[in-house]
């Protein structure tokens, strides 16, 4: 089951921005300033430490709450990563990396995946011209996604997508209100702040 309940909550059980929220608005600030106070009426306490299996469960953790993802899901992306030809890793972040959702947040055509979530839920999304509102859709190399005329009527959505301050990963083209896959993401340019390393060793035990 999804997690519903506060985001900034399981920021702070990570101690890490997830990106879950929008960068610059009050609820984003208000995380940055409790970012180190774990949640909960001891949160004020030092951090215990923690095993070698508890960093890696850490590390799958961070990782499934930063694409808004489940249990199941993720392990399913890793069981097909596995059975790939190559480096577990790289195919892993591959999988997570071509999610529809998180190709709108990637081209900065949404201010964070839930919201790129929401877009493609409720038919707000095309891809090569036809509607897809699965956000797990894995896109390919040479797709090209776009927002729907409704989508741009979103005042939030609208004034995010015009910004200019956000970085483009080379593996994504953008022009306006749409977006083309044109590569596979190399692992060392995998950005979250997450070993992939970790994750495996977790599930590969």
């Amino acid at each position: 089951m999804r997690y519903t309940g506060p985001k900034n909550r399981l920021a702070r059980r990570e101690g890490s921005d997830l990106g879950l929220k929008t960068v610059g608005t009050k609820t984003h600030s208000s995380l940055l300033r409790k970012i180190n106070i774990v949640p909960g009426q001891h949160g004020t306490s030092r951090r215990r430490k923690i095993t070698d299996y508890g960093i890696q469960l850490r590390s799958k953790q961070k990782l499934k709450r930063i694409f808004g993802m489940t249990e199941k899901q993720l392990h399913i992306y890793y069981d097909k990563s596995i059975k790939a030809k190559g480096n577990t890793a790289q195919h892993l972040v591959q999988r997570l990396e071509s999610r529809l959702d998180n190709v709108i947040y990637r081209l900065g055509l949404s201010p964070t995946r839930a919201a790129a979530r929401q877009l493609v839920n409720h038919g707000n999304v095309l891809v090569n011209g036809e509607k897809v509102t699965i956000p797990s859709f894995q896109t390919k190399i040479g797709d090209v996604v776009t927002l729907t005329d409704t989508a741009l009527k979103i005042p939030y959505i609208t004034s995010f997508a015009e910004k200019k301050d956000f970085i483009l990963p080379g593996w994504l083209n953008r022009q306006a209100n749409s977006g083309k896959v044109v590569g596979k993401i190399p692992l060392e340019e995998f950005k979250e702040d997450v070993s992939m390393q970790l994750v495996v060793e977790f599930y590969s035990r």
